[in-house]
């Protein structure tokens, strides 16, 4: 292991939000020497997001985290409501993007689970302080970057103690957020609308529940003039979150006393009398913004520091998990020798594409409003089709059969069905099952033949992007 204290990792993290967070351990899961710097002295306490894809807890669920997750979730049906009043009993439902565990359970081993950011970072950092090859350094802001043929030279400055440090590193990586210091070092700018609107969010207790008649929904969007906004259940209990946009001529929540926060809350609910107990009030600026590039050298963007959303459809946390997961097995390959650099370049080409269609959705005044059959392509984003089968023993999907390397489904037909296709220069470790007929069919998996996968199920071998030129031919004839 390389020595921290004398400043040397092969990658420098900056931020521990879902995006850094999902990355390092990604990266853990290979060994990779990490430090992870994040300028906040915790994880954060505000909800935030709610809602953990379909792809996401696919995700999860691979790491053991599936159960973990919904430990934190509410009990909702994933849809809206539109209603004067949380108790008034009218309404209408209209579709969020997410699967109901039913819907998800036709195309994936994992259903979305509606659980507040606050449960899930803590879970996710307690699972990387299990990792011998990361360390997490909270209270310490990156504030420069420099780069070399041979590297990065990140500076850190430890808010406790105003200490400065330097850390040479191999790749540094800006999970930091929309104001991003990694973005503004490396010199990348922003493309879309910078401002959209501001937001308002308070945060309580109630026990809404005995006024819901049964209709628990994600989201609920009250009409109520006195009190239009969203009401959100945050977690299995009693735990709320109510949030509008800022209008002109409003006076914003932050600045409401506790008694008029009371009332507001209480017309939202429907619920005359009702004294929720405030845990918080908190307000952001929310964008419309992707990055130009996502890389510039040895200097890569996940999450918000390379895209940014409005709340409308959910998205902005997923696309971060998916930008650290998919960076994170690439950045490993190429560190452990496993395939060149040119397979990082597969990193912007592959997600600015959904990076730009989730934040076009979120500009949307009616961005939230979209089907499962029309969102779910975009999470599950081309990886291999979920089918469950028998391993063992053990009834599996097939998207448990993918490895951390390359994994290899192998029609029962091929003259050598156990024997691993050659792909030259690439030199990762490679699993080869053996499908039944009917499962290979479903697949796609042609007669005689494999489909030769990378570790997020998707083929190894999207036009030559994410592999040498030598081996392109090769990983086609399969």
């Amino acid at each position: 292991m390389a020595d921290k204290e004398r400043g040397n990792v092969e990658v420098v993290i900056a931020g521990a939000g879902p995006a850094g967070l999902v990355m390092a351990l990604t990266l853990a899961r290979y060994g990779i020497e990490v430090l992870v710097a994040e300028k906040r002295p915790r994880v954060s306490t505000l909800s935030r997001a709610l809602v953990v894809s379909t792809r996401s807890m696919e995700i999860l669920r691979s790491w053991g985290l599936a159960d973990a997750v919904r430990a934190g979730a509410a009990d909702v049906v994933p849809r809206g409501w539109v209603t004067p009043a949380l108790a008034s009993g009218e309404g209408r439902e209209f579709p969020l993007g997410y699967p109901t565990s039913e819907e998800a359970a036709r195309v994936s081993p994992a259903a979305p689970a509606w659980v507040p950011q606050d449960h899930l970072e803590p879970m996710l950092l307690a699972r990387l302080r299990e990792a011998a090859s990361v360390e997490v350094r909270f209270g310490s802001r990156l504030v420069g970057v420099e780069q070399d043929a041979g590297g990065v030279r990140a500076i850190l400055h430890d808010e406790d103690g105003g200490r400065a440090r330097t850390l040479r590193a191999l790749y540094v990586v800006g999970a930091d957020g929309a104001h991003s210091t990694v973005r503004e070092q490396l010199g990348i700018g922003l493309d879309g609308s910078p401002v959209r609107g501001g937001y308002y969010g308070v945060q309580f207790r109630a026990p809404l529940a005995a006024f819901l008649d049964g209709r628990r929904y994600g989201l609920n969007v009250i009409t109520d003039p006195a009190a239009s906004g969203i009401l959100t259940p945050r977690g299995p209990g009693d735990r709320w979150h109510y949030g509008r946009e800022h209008r002109p001529g409003q006076v914003p929540l932050v600045d409401r006393t506790t008694e008029q926060l009371t009332e507001l809350i209480a017309a939202a609910a429907g619920v005359r009398g009702l004294r929720p107990r405030i845990e918080s009030v908190s307000e952001f600026g929310f964008a419309a913004q992707v990055a130009e590039r996502f890389r510039a050298g040895r200097g890569f963007l996940v999450g918000d520091a390379a895209h940014q959303m409005t709340p409308r459809g959910g998205t902005g946390m997923n696309t971060a998990i998916h930008d650290g997961y998919d960076l994170g097995w690439k950045l490993a390959w190429v560190l452990r020798g496993w395939a060149g650099d040119g397979l990082l370049h597969s990193y912007e080409a592959e997600r600015r594409p959904v990076a730009l269609h989730n934040v076009e959705r979120s500009a949307d005044p009616n961005g939230a409003r979209c089907t499962p059959e029309e969102a779910l392509p975009w999470d599950l984003n081309g990886r291999l089709a979920h089918h469950w089968l028998t391993r063992n023993g053990l009834t599996v999907s097939t998207l448990d059969l993918l490895g951390d390397g390359i994994t290899v489904l192998s029609d029962p037909g091929r003259a050598d069905p156990h024997e691993p296709p050659a792909i030259p220069r690439v030199h990762a470790p490679v699993t080869t099952h053996v499908l039944p007929p009917e499962i290979a069919r479903a697949l796609g998996v042609p007669p005689g033949g494999a489909r030769v996968l990378r570790p997020d199920g998707r083929d190894l071998r999207p036009g030559g992007r994410d592999l040498p030129r030598e081996a392109t031919e090769a990983t086609e004839t399969v």
